[in-house]
């Protein structure tokens, strides 16, 4: 590791020993000099999560509120827009490894996260999570276990999403289905002869349905991002929301950030369709019986609250014959889902072996009927 002190910015915390950057040590609540080991605890936060009134955003007077500015860069490439820390000596983006050019630093407003899970795994509990995996791998690229190993080709991320709360009441109207049996007679051959039995068919009674449902939606979790490659997948994309903490920027140090993609409107949208799902759910449970049909629901969201969320996945991003790979650790779980290549020679040897192998036993066997 090159020891040379990296450059600490007016924002981040330096360390009282020798200077350097403290950064956040992952499944604790401390920062950490990689330089020295000194440690710092991060002061516990005793307010609760900050929920936002959402109407306020969307009418945009309330936006300038719980904001502040950051320094971005996005990425030309699949447009990724991401907050750099200064330690980072390369700066590629962290979906698709493709350069990034300091000089479209940007200042941007984004709204204050709330709250956060930080991350619980450090980046070498990563490689070891990505060496398990790549050495079950067939016939996968010698290169790959160098890749999947390389700290340059890792980074920790903090993902944005939206959280949304809401009280809901629907009604709606449909139909209850209850099962019920009958003896029908079917014809069949037996010993040659068609013969008449009798069987129980399923058949279902409907009668009309109509009611009210309501209750509370809490944390509907909603995507903020949205790049045109590098998508996390859903395997990786869950964390257990019970560790959320309140927002405090020292869990950022030593890690890169993304800036929400999808703005508040398009994100309320999307819960506004979960919420409807929701209903939906809510409705079939209420209607009973042993399926339903919901024809009709009018669902009604009141006391709308929101947040802006961030949480930990690292991303290793690797080139394989011009070809892009990315794999993912969900941060907090250790859970891993990604792309792999496949060796063309090795499938191509063991193809060769398998007919070498095939070859001589003709061969024996020829030999041994002489």
């Amino acid at each position: 590791m090159d020891k040379t002190k990296p450059k600490v910015s007016e924002l981040k915390k330096a360390c009282i020993n020798c200077g350097a950057e403290l950064l956040y040590a992952p499944g604790t609540t401390e920062l950490k000099c990689e330089y020295c080991n000194n440690t710092e605890q991060i002061a516990a936060n005793q307010n609760s999560f900050k929920e936002l009134e959402l109407k306020p955003y969307l009418e945009e007077f309330g936006s300038n509120s719980h904001s502040e500015m950051i320094s971005m860069l996005e990425c030309k490439n699949c447009g990724a827009n991401q907050h750099i820390e200064d330690n980072y000596k390369s700066l590629h983006c962290v979906y698709c490894s493709m350069p990034l050019i300091i000089e479209d630093l940007q200042k941007e407003a984004w709204i204050l996260p709330g709250a956060i899970v930080p991350f619980q795994i450090d980046l070498d509990k990563s490689h070891q999570i990505f060496e398990a995996w790549v050495n079950k791998l067939w016939f996968a690229p010698n290169k790959l276990k160098k890749a999947a190993l390389d700290p340059a080709n890792t980074k920790g991320l903090y993902v944005p999403y939206w959280t949304f709360d809401a009280q809901l009441f629907a009604s709606y109207t449909g139909q209850r289905g209850d099962y019920y049996y009958v003896t029908v007679p079917y014809t069949t051959t037996s010993n040659g002869k068609t013969v008449t039995r009798m069987r129980q068919e399923r058949r279902t009674r409907w009668s009309p349905a109509f009611g009210s449902v309501e209750g509370f939606v809490d944390d509907t979790l909603i995507t903020a991002s949205k790049q045109r490659s590098g998508v996390i997948p859903q395997k990786v994309a869950k964390w257990n929301l019970n560790d959320l903490t309140s927002f405090d920027s020292s869990f950022l140090a030593g890690f890169v950030t993304e800036k929400y993609t999808i703005p508040l409107e398009d994100g309320h949208l999307s819960s506004k369709n979960e919420a409807n799902r929701i209903a939906t759910r809510w409705a079939r449970r209420d209607i009973g019986g042993d399926t339903q049909r919901v024809s009709s629901i009018d669902v009604s969201l009141t006391d709308q609250t929101f947040k802006h969320i961030l949480l930990p996945v690292y991303i290793s991003a690797y080139q394989f014959k011009r070809k892009r790979y990315n794999f993912f650790v969900n941060g907090q779980t250790g859970v891993l889902a990604g792309q792999r290549p496949y060796s063309f020679w090795k499938i191509f040897f063991l193809v060769i072996s398998i007919l070498a192998v095939i070859a001589a036993i003709i061969v024996a066997i020829n030999y041994a009927d002489q």
